[in-house]
Formats: structure tokens, C-alpha cells, sequence
């Protein structure tokens, strides 16, 4: 069983990019590197044949892999998203009680996260603890070194 994921327009349109790069150019590719190494004889000792092979099965996985994806994937419609608490897409300023720093993210699908950008998972450990919460709530996350408690400061809108 999959799970259904939310994306961007955006987000949805880099993934399928990159799964017909996947199978328009990497999977002809992989297949003209099986031929080549063919080609060199006895398929009982030829190593650059099994390496071939092998990237091949690793493309196939990773194809399989995106077409999953895509299949439950759903598109967040940004204009109707409810600012009363901490949703997909939602954009949230925290502040760290144990120090005073304010932080903003805003959180989005597994395979758009980019903490450079202050994207971040609704998969990862602060993503869930947020999820749901209102403005003036505090979440408590459990992190590797112990926990933190950050508290809703704001909500908006991607």
C-alpha cells in the first residue's frame, strides 16, 4: 500500500521531468551499455556486462520507484489551504523556546524538501510535530540530542 502525497503544480512537474528523463535517455542508455558490453564476449566473465546489467535492475527500481509516486500523488490547491493551523504547504514562523531563535518553513512533500530554502518535510521529525498545531501552540519534537519546544509564532499561505 502507497501513500498519497501533496505536491506543488510545480513540485509535480519536476518529478514527472525527471521520470521521462529516466526513461527517454538513461534507460536507452543502460540498454546500449548491455549491448556494448555484449559485444565483447563470453557473457560467463565479463564484469563490465554484470556491472551493466546491474545499473540497469538499479534504473528499473528507481523508475518503478517515481511511477509509484506519481500514481499517488495529489496537487495542493495553494488557494484554498485553511491558515487556522499547520497543513501541507503551510508557511510557519516557530520560535525555539529553549533559545529565543525565530525560524520560518514552509512544509512540503518528501521530495521537495530543501532545508536551503527553508523547505522542509512534513515527513521529517519537526514536520510532524508541527502538523495540526495553531498559532500559539507549542509542538515538543523529540530530536537526536533530546527535545525541543518550538511555539506557532504564525501561519500563512506558500
Amino acid at each position: 500500500m502507497s501513500k498519497v502525497s501533496y505536491y506543488t503544480e510545480e513540485g509535480l512537474k519536476k518529478l514527472r521531468a525527471e521520470l521521462n528523463h529516466l526513461k527517454d535517455i538513461e534507460r536507452p542508455k543502460a540498454s546500449q551499455a548491455i549491448a556494448e558490453a555484449r559485444d565483447k564476449g563470453d557473457l560467463s566473465e565479463n564484469a563490465e556486462y554484470d556491472a551493466a546489467k546491474e545499473a540497469q535492475g538499479m534504473l528499473e527500481m528507481h523508475i518503478a520507484k517515481m511511477e509509484n509516486i506519481l500514481a499517488n500523488a495529489r496537487i495542493i490547491n495553494e488557494s484554498e489551504l485553511d491558515t487556522s493551523k499547520v497543513l501541507v504547504l503551510s508557511t510557519v514562523e516557530v520560535k525555539n523556546k529553549a533559545n529565543d531563535a525565530t525560524m520560518k518553513y514552509t512544509l512540503v512533500a518528501q521530495s521537495e524538501a530543501d532545508l536551503k530554502t527553508g523547505k522542509i518535510s512534513v515527513d521529517s521529525p519537526i514536520g510532524k510535530g508541527l502538523l495540526g498545531k495553531k498559532v500559539g501552540e507549542v509542538a515538543i519534537i523529540s530530536v537526536p540530542n533530546g527535545n525541543i519546544e518550538l511555539e506557532v509564532i504564525s501561519i500563512a499561505r506558500s
